[in-house]
Parts: structure tokens; C-alpha cells; sequence
């Protein structure tokens, strides 16, 4: 009996399991889907489609950055547990895939889903770690950047990635003390939470809401009405100066 592809996607549809072993399922039981899935049950290879309905709220986050400099990638990989982000395997399947997103063009979560990877495509991975690591795994997100300047990366602790893009007028992406620099930046953008490279990208929506808040404690703390609008606009200029350090230092 003759395996089309339809069949190898529906088994997988049903199942989870990685396509070279649908294929192989298919093949050992003559195109019994029945049979198949029974294969792929008693082979331990059908589990990742139980896990499918888990929620994967823990994970890492990996950084990744070409040796000139030139092009950077973060990505976001998720797990069930803990446990499993602290696991040598997980690690390096994170690393893997932000080296993977880095060195080819996707333009959505999808497009990376479906991309070749080993001898099936990224989601016969994502399915072939789950069964390995025995929890949900899920590709969140990620993010590329190319720059004509130096790109400078930090992972705080793999629950915090930093890329940051740096220009200047001579050549530095040789300089060990430039590269430095940069790093640190990176460090402090994950240590303060900045938002803003400068004063003029605060938004409108972002310092009304801030505002509002700063009203609302001091009316809190009793502070008399008409003092609270002039309170207001000195904490808004301190926030501001405060979450523009980064570039200041």
C-alpha cells in the first residue's frame, strides 16, 4: 500500500510524533493509520501529543550574535518546569535554535515551524525534545536584527535577553574595550528595565498613565490638591532622567 503525505501528516496531526517516525509507523504496519498510531504508542513516540494541552510558563531565553557584530538574534523557548530550564539538554536545544533563527531569515513563528531542521522540519523537533525532555516544550518568540554599527548581547540568568545596537564613526567592532562598553550597556538595560534610547520617544499614553499614578498615591498620602500638579511634573521629570540613565552612564 502506497504512504502519501496526507497520511504522514495526519498521523502526526494525531499523535505528535516526529514525521520520520510517522513515516516509519506507517511503513511497519502497511499504511494502518490504527496500526500506526499502536506503533507509535508502543514505541513511547505518540506521548508529545498528550502533553500538547500542558501550559509551558517557564524557559529560557537565548541570545546570539555574529562574530562581526553584524546581525543578532534572541529567542524565547518554554518549558512546564524550573527543573527542566536548569537541564543540560534544554540548555542546549535553546542555544541551537537561537544560532539556527540567527543564520536564516523568518519572517513569523510560523515560518520557523515549518523550516527544515535535521531530517524533518523544526516542529518534529520541538515534538522529538518534548519526548526526550518528558515536558511541553513551545517556541514563543524571537527577534532579529542586522546593523550597519555593533550588536552587543547579554542573557541575565536565561530569563532576560538584551541586544543593543551601537554606531559610530570609526571602525570598533575590533576593539576589545568597545565590545566591553557594550556588553556593559547590555547589562545595565536588563539591570534598569529602560524603555526609552531618548527623551523625545516617551510617549504621550506612557506619561499620562505614570501621572495618573503619581496623583493617585499622593492623594493617598494626603498631600493638598493643589500641590499635587507640581509634584506630579517634578516626579515625571525625575522618572524620566531616571529611565534615560543608561545612555547618560
Amino acid at each position: 500500500m502506497s504512504i502519501t503525505a496526507k497520511d504522514v501528516k495526519d498521523l502526526r496531526d494525531s499523535t505528535g510524533a516526529g514525521m520520520m517516525d510517522c513515516k516509519k509507523a506507517l511503513s511497519e504496519s502497511n499504511g494502518d493509520m490504527e496500526a500506526a498510531i499502536d506503533y507509535l504508542r508502543k514505541k513511547g513516540l505518540a506521548k508529545a501529543a498528550k502533553k500538547a494541552g500542558r501550559i509551558a510558563a517557564d524557559g529560557l531565553v537565548g541570545c546570539c550574535v555574529t562574530e562581526n557584530g553584524k546581525t543578532a538574534s534572541v529567542v524565547e523557548v518554554n518549558c512546564e518546569t524550573d527543573f527542566v530550564a536548569k537541564n543540560d539538554d534544554f540548555k542546549k536545544f535553546v542555544n541551537e535554535v537561537t544560532e539556527f533563527v540567527n543564520t536564516n531569515n523568518f519572517n513569523s513563528n510560523d515560518d520557523v515551524m515549518n523550516s527544515n531542521y535535521g531530517e524533518g522540519t523544526f516542529n518534529d523537533e520541538i515534538n522529538n525534545i518534548t519526548l526526550k525532555i518528558g515536558e511541553k516544550i513551545a517556541f514563543r518568540r524571537f527577534k532579529k536584527v542586522t546593523s550597519d554599527g555593533y550588536i552587543g548581547s547579554y542573557s541575565h540568568g536565561g530569563k532576560i535577553g538584551v541586544l543593543v545596537e551601537v554606531n559610530s564613526d570609526k571602525d570598533l567592532n575590533t576593539d576589545s574595550s568597545f565590545q566591553e562598553m557594550v556588553k556593559n550597556i547590555c547589562m545595565h538595560v536588563a539591570a534598569s528595565d529602560t524603555r526609552f534610547i531618548n527623551e523625545s520617544e516617551i510617549d504621550e499614553d506612557f506619561k499620562n498613565r505614570e501621572a495618573e499614578i503619581y496623583a493617585a498615591q499622593l492623594k493617598e498620602e494626603g498631600k493638598p490638591e493643589n500641590m499635587i500638579p507640581n509634584i506630579v511634573k517634578g516626579k515625571l521629570g525625575k522618572m524620566a532622567s531616571e529611565i534615560l540613565s543608561v545612555i547618560k552612564e
